[in-house]
């Protein structure tokens, strides 16, 4: 932990929105840190929200996907979090051009910026529960991005109906890539 915090530290006066190489890094595991991502896209600390939004950017530059285990890594040093959901909340969208054209960008809740399309899919899960549907994108290195409440509802506002393998299908277009919400006849709530 002492590498990991003194690692962020040297990156806080970096500013930017470049990423260290962490695919790159294979130190050994160290163990479990007791940070949690919540569902709702906050950051905890033994128990405690992180409340510096540098710092949680910070983080999220050095965490990366191992298999089913989120890990925050360095150079030197890898620690497994706990990840409710996923790790990032997508919290903004706009819109550039229109059908099947257009471009769907969004800004996930630690800065990260991308448009839907090729490696950057958008894929709509249904929930366990009624009222938990919703789409997510991937925003880098497989990991994925739950798109807020209020930006499905954006994403519901542009959809178009298309025919795909015989059915009719309900969902946006982005860099040319429709990417489906279900049946065109269902309701999403």
């Amino acid at each position: 932990m002492k590498d990991l915090m003194r690692y962020a530290a040297a990156l806080e006066g970096e500013g930017g929105k470049s990423f260290p190489p962490v695919h790159k890094w294979h130190p050994e595991h160290c163990g479990d840190i007791d940070i949690v991502i919540k569902r709702d896209g906050t950051w905890f600390h033994e128990g405690t929200p992180i409340g510096r939004a540098r710092l949680v950017r910070l983080f999220s530059t050095v965490l990366r996907r191992d298999g089913e285990d989120y890990v925050l890594v360095t150079p030197v040093e890898k620690m497994r979090i706990t990840v409710e959901d996923v790790p990032f909340i997508a919290v903004l969208m706009r819109v550039e051009g229109e059908d099947e054209n257009q471009r769907l960008i969004f800004t996930s809740n630690v800065g990260d910026e991308v448009v839907a399309g090729p490696g950057h899919a958008l894929d709509f899960r249904k929930g366990a529960k009624p009222g938990e549907d919703a789409p997510y994108i991937n925003i880098r290195a497989g990991l994925e991005a739950r798109i807020a409440r209020a930006v499905f509802y954006d994403l519901v506002a542009l959809g178009k109906i298309h025919h795909i393998d015989g059915s009719d299908k309900f969902g946006v277009w982005s860099q040319g890539v429709f990417f489906p919400f279900g049946d065109a006849d269902e309701v999403f709530v």
